[in-house]
């Protein structure tokens, strides 16, 4: 079944899509009257609708039934992830939402070679945005998850203090994920660092702060790669891929 998000709650009974979206469905899926389609809203309910009407910029849906979105991890992970060259960051994003990712952040560490002015920044952050959503549509999300403007390494402490728990992954060793990760957990932060990796006075200052330091494995993975493994082995560690 078709899958699509609304941007507000659903209160009545109709719901008209329009942009991108009501293009999709009358275009390029060529759906017609009477053809079903899933509508999710941010309160976090999955919506059963039927198309009642389709004209040049709109398509119109009832709503037949509605539920709580089973989709969802019970556990709401921000995926810290270091700039890098060119479009590796592309992918991670596609897999992350995949995944479970509640929110991505893109930030600045002392290694990292990719520095984009602000003008190519925005671009970058609307390209990830759309490559989310596409995402979260395909592998059926209850919600999108959101690519927040790019900030400094500096700044994580403060954006995770409130936290349950927040998790940086050095290349140079640390605590096994799993000896980190017990149970279940409300919310979560997972930071992976660049090309260049981390230098020490960078770690030095986020355990500072309270966050922990843990390893993913002997093998040193590339910056691409990184934030896939930390968040799949996340999200087995708290039940979410089971």
């Amino acid at each position: 079944m078709a899958w699509f998000f609304a941007n507000d709650d659903l209160t009545t009974e109709y719901y008209t899509i329009t942009g991108e979206d009501a293009s999709h469905i009358a275009r390029s899926l060529r759906m017609k009257i009477g053809e079903a389609l899933t509508l999710c809203t941010p309160d976090g309910r999955r919506h059963e609708c039927e198309i009642t009407e389709i004209t040049r910029d709109t398509v119109t849906v009832r709503i037949l039934r509605s539920t709580e979105c089973e989709q969802e991890p019970d556990v709401r992970v921000n995926l810290f992830i270091a700039l890098m060259k060119g479009d590796k960051i592309d992918d991670v994003v596609q897999k992350a939402v995949e995944l479970g990712v509640s929110e991505i952040t893109p930030f600045l560490s002392a290694r990292c070679i990719s520095r984009p002015d602000e003008k190519s920044m925005s671009k970058k952050l609307a390209r990830w945005q759309k490559i989310a959503d596409n995402a979260a549509s395909q592998s059926r999300r209850g919600v999108i998850p959101r690519v927040n403007p790019c900030v400094s390494l500096r700044d994580i402490p403060d954006i995770v203090k409130d936290t349950d728990m927040s998790v940086v992954f050095y290349e140079c060793g640390g605590e096994k994920l799993g000896s980190l990760i017990r149970g279940k957990l409300g919310t979560l932060a997972l930071i992976t660092g660049s090309e260049g990796g981390f230098e020490q006075e960078e770690i030095d200052y986020l355990t500072d702060h309270g966050v922990k330091v843990a390893t993913l494995g002997k093998r040193i993975l590339r910056a691409q790669t990184a934030p896939v493994a930390a968040l799949c082995a996340a999200m087995l560690l708290t039940g979410n891929l089971e």
